[in-house]
């Protein structure tokens, strides 16, 4: 389906570890705001492992090109947040290969400290926001080929 004007994007960000996941949030709005996408709907789920499932949600949203996931993983004293964190990826990835629409991944972790996830704040927020935008536009490049004859690399 052909489609012009701004990449039109769902976040879904979770609560739990919300002292780093706020200003995630603040800063991937700002910075889609910067690249020219309209963000339509925000959900905030309990944590990081209750993302695929509102996203999944959003994929069916025909106002909706793209979804930017935003969590932290934070390490603790057992393996949960390799767990939660894997699992959480490999579920985004099929989701976004099921619908055919961009789904990234702004979760830090697993692995992290409280402190290395506040120093990651800006770079996962903005790469995942970049991410989405420009997979959203290149899909629709893709789109464009169909009609197009010759070889063409975009």
């Amino acid at each position: 389906m052909e489609r012009a004007g701004p990449v039109r994007l769902a976040f879904v960000v979770s609560k739990f570890n919300f002292d780093v996941t706020y200003l995630m949030l603040q800063r991937a709005l700002s910075h889609a705001e910067l690249l020219g996408a309209k963000v339509k709907v925000v959900v905030k789920v309990p944590g990081t492992f209750e993302i695929p499932l509102a996203v999944a949600r959003l994929l069916k949203r025909e106002d909706v090109d793209a979804v930017v996931t935003l969590g932290a993983v934070i390490q603790g004293e057992t393996k949960h947040d390799e767990v939660v964190a894997q699992q959480t990826a490999r579920k985004l990835l099929d989701l976004s290969v099921e619908f055919g629409k961009p789904v990234s991944l702004g979760v830090i972790g697993p692995g992290a400290t409280r402190a290395q996830a506040q120093e990651r704040v800006d770079e996962y927020a903005k790469r995942a926001v970049e991410a989405a935008v420009e997979m959203a536009l290149k899909l629709r490049k893709v789109d464009e080929l169909e009609k197009a004859e010759g070889l063409r690399e975009i």
